[in-house]
């Protein structure tokens, strides 16, 4: 099948390739997950009775479990809109300590939002079966449509944790190899000629006599004059 040039460019371009990565499809999912949670409740989360006109939250009454949910919802979507836009720069980062403050504050987020969630799970879950049946004309759908993607949200939260710990991981390993790197190429410049390195030897005459005499000094190639003594007369 041929692929013509312009989609073949569009499919290797910087967008596509980042919105392929796995990181950027969790932070997806994260974000859709907490703006149903939020909406959900936001539009038909708060209902009147049937005898009165004053507005109730469809769990329980209980106008906390509302407000919980419509609060996280909004302040997850908020985390993984801005961690988008650092994610997209992250190319841009130069300084090792900074980026690697910025995925250890990734870990711990994730790490905190799956534990909110968690909470927030089992807190709309409680307040949904203690809530009177048809005691609310509409919301009973919001309602469970929350309870739903804030389970669903747990497992998000938790995977996004794992990578972003993958992520710290790879990069404290490429410290230590660049030392070892250094290292050997110390070692290497350190290292004495091997014994197969060739070894100068200095060249013979005809008669296979070295002239590596004539570079010693002078005092040791000039010879000493005869000294003359004097004889007594008899």
């Amino acid at each position: 099948m041929h692929i013509p040039e312009s989609l073949q460019d569009l499919a290797d371009s910087e967008a596509v390739q980042f919105l392929k990565r796995l990181k950027t499809i969790t932070r997806i999912f994260a974000g859709v997950f907490s703006l149903i949670v939020f909406s959900s409740l936001l539009t038909d989360g708060y209902q009147n009775k049937t005898e009165s006109s004053q507005l109730h939250c469809v769990l329980n009454s209980n106008n906390t479990a509302c407000s919980f949910a419509v609060g996280a919802g909004l302040l997850a979507f908020l985390s993984c809109l801005a961690f988008l836009a650092l994610d997209a720069h992250e190319s841009c980062i130069a300084n090792t300590r900074f980026k690697t403050a910025f995925q250890l504050l990734d870990f711990i987020l994730a790490i905190l939002w799956a534990g909110i969630w968690f909470v927030g799970f089992c807190f709309l879950a409680n307040q949904w079966q203690h809530s009177q049946p048809r005691q609310f004309l509409l919301g009973s759908s919001s309602a469970k449509a929350a309870i739903t993607f804030t389970f669903f949200s747990v497992l998000v939260w938790v995977f996004q944790a794992y990578l972003a710990l993958q992520d710290l991981q790879n990069d404290a390993l490429v410290p230590y190899k660049r030392s070892l790197d250094e290292g050997s190429v110390v070692l290497t410049s350190l290292s004495p000629p091997s014994a197969a390195s060739p070894v100068s030897t200095p060249p013979t005459g005809p008669h296979g006599l070295s002239y590596a005499s004539s570079a010693l000094p002078p005092y040791l190639t000039t010879p000493k004059a005869p000294r003359l003594a004097m004889m007594p007369d008899n």
